[in-house]
C-alpha cells in the first residue's frame, strides 16, 4: 500500500506536533506543516502532497478558500478538513468547494490514520448520519457554497436513482439493498455518475443532489 505524502494546516503548533506523530507512527509520510491558509496553498504547490489536513479556522487565510485555491490547482490532491464541531457551518461550503470529507479534532489515532488512507484512494470520509444533519440543516438555512452547475440529463433514470439516495447520505451497501443490486453493481454506477458528472468524489456528489433539487432539506426515507 502506497503511503500517502501529507501536509498539515493548523495555526496550533501543538495540534500540527500531535497530528504528526500519529501519522508518522500509523507509517504516513508528513512533508511540510502549515500555520495557516496562504502557507498551506504554498507548501501543496511546492511539495505537492497526496492528502492535505485542513484546519477550517485560521489567521490571514481560513481553510476554505486555501481549500478552493488548492483544489484549483492541484487536482489529484485530497483536502480532510477538520473542524471542532461536527456541524461546523463552514463544513458544507468546504464540501462544495471539493474537501473530501472532514474529521473533528478529538478524532483517534486511528481513525486519523484511516482517514487519511481513504481519501487518499479517492473515496470521501462522509458518515452518513452527520453527512444528512449537516447537508439538511445548512441548505434549509440558507447556506450559498459555490454551485456545481451540471446536467442531469446525461444520466440514466437508474443513475438519478443512485444520486439522489447518495444525496440522502447512504453508503453503498444502503444503496445496494435500497435498490436490489450488487455492490459491485452499485460502484460501477457511482463511477459513471462520478465521470458524467466530472465529480471529484462522493462529497461533491451530495452537495450536488441539493443543488440542483434531487434532494430537498427534510427529505426522508426508510433507511434514513
Amino acid at each position: 500500500m502506497k503511503n500517502p505524502r501529507v501536509v498539515i494546516a493548523d495555526d496550533q503548533a501543538l495540534v500540527r506536533t500531535g497530528f504528526r506523530m500519529i501519522l508518522a507512527s500509523g507509517g504516513l509520510d508528513v512533508v511540510g506543516e502549515a500555520a495557516d491558509g496562504a502557507e498551506a496553498v504554498t507548501l501543496t504547490s511546492r511539495l505537492r502532497p497526496d492528502v492535505v489536513l485542513m484546519d477550517i479556522r485560521m489567521p490571514t487565510m481560513d481553510g476554505l478558500e486555501a481549500t478552493r485555491r488548492i483544489l484549483d490547482h492541484a487536482t489529484s490532491c485530497r483536502v480532510l478538513m477538520l473542524t471542532t464541531f461536527d456541524l461546523d457551518r463552514y463544513v458544507y461550503a468546504a464540501l462544495a468547494a471539493g474537501a473530501s470529507g472532514f474529521l473533528l479534532k478529538d478524532v483517534t489515532p486511528e481513525h486519523l490514520v484511516a482517514a487519511v488512507r481513504l481519501v487518499d484512494t479517492g473515496d470521501a470520509l462522509l458518515a452518513p448520519s452527520i453527512t444528512r444533519r449537516l447537508v439538511r440543516r445548512f441548505a434549509s438555512a440558507g447556506a450559498s457554497p459555490p454551485a456545481i452547475h451540471r446536467d442531469l440529463t446525461a444520466l440514466t433514470p437508474r443513475e438519478r436513482e443512485v444520486l439522489t439516495l447518495m444525496g440522502r447520505g447512504h453508503s453503498n451497501a444502503e444503496l445496494a439493498a435500497a435498490l436490489t443490486l450488487s455492490e459491485a453493481t452499485v460502484k460501477t454506477h457511482v463511477a459513471r455518475i462520478f465521470a458524467k458528472l466530472d465529480l471529484r468524489d462522493r462529497a461533491q456528489a451530495v452537495v450536488l443532489a441539493y443543488e440542483t433539487g434531487l434532494v430537498t432539506p427534510g427529505d426522508t426515507d426508510s433507511t434514513s
